[in-house]
């Protein structure tokens, strides 16, 4: 198990050297303005104490609200794994992490926007105040239309992984519904809950596009948007380098006192039987779970049928034969491949590490250093805002010449840190599920090396493997804040090119755009939810 460690070794070690460098270009960046050397104290003021109690404010309410949500989904699509649409409303789940929070937000205003669908039912019934959009309320809605689907897909994976021993044991001991949740199923849900929190909270507190678009004015501006502010407009390093320390601190602690509030789930032996569950049988807990799952598929469904409407509307098969699209598309795709790949390995190998260093006898000082901070680095780069390592990176480059040589493998490079939250959320509990069932077994066989990844690994470990690289291209497809600083006529995205014809008001075009790249965002979840063999559907595996 200690060659595990080398691998997550260099991957720290890169994580370190490309943020650090990034921080350290714009600690050393000449703006010609006279700044307090040596501190931050002086960069702090009201405006930022505000922004901070936004920032936590919103970023709490939505983990909340994302989680109390999810949990109630998830267990709905675990108890029940056959039904019609099953497979397609677990994909319709990982559709809104994928599409870029521009395309999201057209389709949320179009349903709970002043003229939305949900305004013009209340007007109906005779209510004359409208659900606003803008300020607290739109920044809710429009997180937890993102991070609740993701909440319950992680979830769901953990409950697919309870071992079938365990529920043929709870039948047999004929537990109720409450029972089977305290001592089957809250044991697993409790393990991934601080993670899942974590997860979203930072997701929530470094939320950019969708703040500054639903923000509706200052009094709804996050640490992030003041971070873009000091180096867009102000250009002031030494300020945004003061709110990102601020940022980073925060969350951290946070993220650390929701570590520590619930112990990581200890995997069970099982013989790998098929899973079966025996509850929910009776006509009111069916009844229940079909409402949950309708309100969860309409609450989804319907901004991205906003989207769908508008774009179909705009004739988007007129931009098919377009050399600008087809050159964004092929762009598009290149990136998100390589940054996928990327961010899978270095996922893989941090994954591999903290279980190489936590399976030692003797669990010296380094080795616990090891496993925290492999544990950690996954999660640690979104403390740090894409658009400081964008930012450090543009003026690291800067004195190299043409920025445009460099700039495809910089946003690969940041992509793939931006998606490594999610593919390590999805690949540590089922590699560590998957050691803990094979690991004796293989040492015992002597296999090792391309023997054992060939014969017990990859088999065992496709379908994470397989999910993690669909969420992280859908990431990397749908990103703008990297492209958004480097991007010029020869790098040109899907998201960059919807923004600029944005920007340029033709509307239509933006439409037809956004559609397509929901379609192609669609195709990669597709790819990472795949359907379920005939054997399988008779054995009663879970998808």
């Amino acid at each position: 198990m200690r060659r595990g460690l080398v691998p997550g070794l260099l991957t720290l070690a890169f994580l370190v050297s490309f943020v650090g460098l990034a921080l350290v270009a714009l600690l050393s960046a000449d703006t010609g303005m006279p700044s307090p050397s040596g501190a931050f104290g002086g960069r702090f003021d009201v405006t930022v104490w505000r922004s901070l109690r936004f920032t936590l404010l919103q970023a709490g309410l939505s983990t909340l609200l994302s989680v109390l949500l999810a949990l109630p989904v998830a267990h709905a699509l675990a108890r029940r794994p056959h039904f019609l649409g099953r497979l397609w409303l677990v994909r319709l789940m990982a559709l809104p992490l994928g599409l870029p929070a521009l395309v999201a937000a057209l389709g949320l205003l179009g349903i709970w926007g002043r003229q939305g669908v949900v305004n013009h039912a209340l007007a109906a019934l005779g209510l004359s105040e409208p659900i606003s959009i803008y300020g607290l309320s739109g920044i809710l809605i429009a997180h937890v239309f993102f991070n609740m689907p993701l909440a319950a897909r992680l979830f769901l994976s953990g409950l697919e992984r309870i071992p079938g021993e365990h529920w043929r044991i709870a039948a047999n001991l004929g537990m109720g519904s409450l029972s089977l949740w305290r001592l089957v199923e809250w044991p697993v849900l409790r393990g991934l809950l601080p993670g899942v929190a974590g997860l979203i909270f930072m997701l929530c507190a470094t939320s950019f596009t969708l703040v500054l678009t639903l923000g509706g004015g200052p009094a709804a501006t996050t640490l992030e948007v003041a971070i873009y502010q000091a180096l867009r407009f102000d250009f002031d390093p030494v300020r945004a380098m003061a709110l990102s320390a601020l940022q980073i601190g925060v969350t951290l602690g946070l993220l650390l006192a929701l570590r520590l509030a619930a112990p990581a789930p200890e995997e069970a032996t099982t013989l790998g039987r098929a899973s079966r569950r025996f509850d929910g049988k009776s006509l009111a807990p069916r009844m229940i779970d079909v409402v949950i799952l309708g309100l969860a598929a309409v609450f989804v469904a319907a901004p991205l049928a906003a989207v769908a409407a508008s774009g179909l509307a705009a004739r988007p098969l007129r931009l098919l034969s377009e050399p600008a699209f087809q050159q964004a598309l092929a762009t598009s795709l290149a990136i998100a491949a390589a940054s996928a790949l990327i961010c899978v390995a270095l996922s893989t190998c941090l994954v591999t590490a903290r279980l190489s260093a936590l399976s030692m006898r003797r669990r010296s000082l380094p080795a616990r250093l090891i496993a925290g901070a492999s544990d950690g680095a996954g999660s640690l780069v979104l403390l740090v805002p894409p658009v400081v390592l964008g930012a450090g990176w543009f003026l690291l480059l800067r004195g190299f010449g043409a920025i445009g040589h460099f700039a495809p493998i910089i946003v690969i490079l940041i992509n793939a840190l931006m998606a490594l939250p999610f593919a390590t959320r999805i690949l540590s509990p089922a590699i560590a599920t998957h050691h803990a069932r094979t690991g004796r077994l293989a040492e015992s066989l002597g296999l090792a090396g391309w023997n054992r990844l060939r014969r017990i690994d990859l088999p065992c470990l496709a379908r994470p493997l397989l999910m993690a690289l669909s969420f992280a291209a859908a990431l990397s497809l749908g990103d703008l804040g990297a492209v958004a600083l480097f991007g010029s006529q020869d790098l040109v995205t899907l998201p960059y090119l919807l923004f600029s014809r944005l920007g340029s008001y033709r509307i239509q075009d933006a439409d037809a755009l956004a559609l397509l790249l929901g379609l192609v965002c669609l195709a990669l979840t597709m790819a990472g939810t795949p359907g379920r063999g005939h054997r399988a559907e008779r054995e009663g595996r879970p998808i």
